[in-house]
């Protein structure tokens, strides 16, 4: 089955949203929810994304975000995909943790963002036995650095929400709005059975599909319709590792020498590559291709063993899916 269009441009907000399988608890203690807030931390300085607002809840999670490179699919699959990898080898589990895909509604901030602001931090107050009398005591959300009661995280971008208050008390200002409570607009808008991807008007919905850069697609095997050149994955490997790309590509000489990066570069160059064992060990260097295939079955082996290795495996892979 394909899935939803998801609509990317640069400088769009967000408003993204997942939950557990089955309703599964996906931040069981607090070690849990600081991973998550460590993945948003890392999407912030690797992908440029800015995150404006957020609120963890038990089984689920709401984030504002914006996109100055247009880049969301790259960024949650980052957040959501390496948080997956740190829950389950916390719980000593592994498999799925969310019900799919995130859901990501488009926001006309000129007119939206103020309100999705606080629909996202009064979400801790808004169920039927609400988690705390009110919500700058929940700690999982960032409303509380909204009101200067805790430290903002350096990722977290207030300013543009703070702009929309038009007052130079913005802390009683923005404490004043939230507890005025959701407007009617915004309640019913989340009310609907299948949530609508864009929350504007007619002139925001149709500016915004036409400055979409992609309508996410479905992908092939390798995932991607063009696979990655060779040299654009020894780069980005040699880059994450902070050496120099002859690193990766020359052999080392000696006797059961570990060269970790250039394994991983091996794996990615058939992974994202679509490259075949003979041309990956003419990039390498290798005398046979047989060497590459024993070198990506090594790989492979230490992976089963080392959650870290894995980690950064992955994160290399979602790195290089467009």
């Amino acid at each position: 089955m394909s899935r939803p269009l998801r609509i990317e441009y640069e400088d769009a907000f967000y408003h993204v949203m997942n939950r557990g399988g089955g309703r599964k608890v996906i931040f069981p203690d607090d070690a849990y929810y600081q991973d998550y807030l460590r993945c948003l931390d890392e999407a912030h300085r690797r992908f440029g994304i800015e995150i404006h607002a957020y609120c963890l809840m038990g089984n689920h999670y709401h984030l504002l975000v914006k996109t100055p490179r247009g880049n969301l699919g790259r960024a949650m699959r980052h957040i959501d995909g390496v948080y997956v990898q740190r829950h389950n080898r916390r719980k000593k589990t592994d498999g799925s943790l969310f019900r799919g895909r995130y859901k990501a509604i488009v926001v006309d901030a000129s007119s939206y963002l103020l309100q999705l602001s606080r629909y996202i931090h009064r979400n801790p107050i808004e169920l039927k036995k609400p988690l705390v009398s009110a919500p700058e005591e929940y700690a999982w959300s960032s409303y509380s650095a909204y009101l200067a009661q805790s430290r903002a995280p350096e990722w977290l971008n207030r300013d543009a929400v703070y702009g929309e208050l038009a007052s130079q008390q913005r802390y009683s200002a923005y404490r004043a709005y939230v507890e005025s409570g959701n407007d009617e607009e915004t309640t019913r808008f989340y009310s609907l059975k299948n949530t609508p991807s864009i929350l504007g008007d007619k002139f925001f919905k149709e500016n915004a599909y036409g400055k979409a850069l992609s309508l996410d697609i479905e992908i092939d095997k390798k995932g991607m319709k063009v696979p990655v050149s060779l040299e654009a994955v020894v780069a980005c490997v040699a880059a994450f590792h902070k050496i120099d790309s002859k690193g990766i590509t020359l052999t080392k000489r000696g006797r059961g020498q570990q060269n970790l990066p250039r394994w991983i570069a091996m794996k990615l160059c058939q992974e994202v590559g679509s490259a075949k064992l003979h041309e990956i060990a003419k990039l390498f260097r290798v005398g046979h291709y047989s060497t590459v295939s024993q070198t990506i079955a090594r790989l492979n082996r230490l992976m089963e063993k080392d959650v870290d290795v894995l980690e950064i495996y992955n994160t290399l892979s979602q790195d290089l899916t467009p």
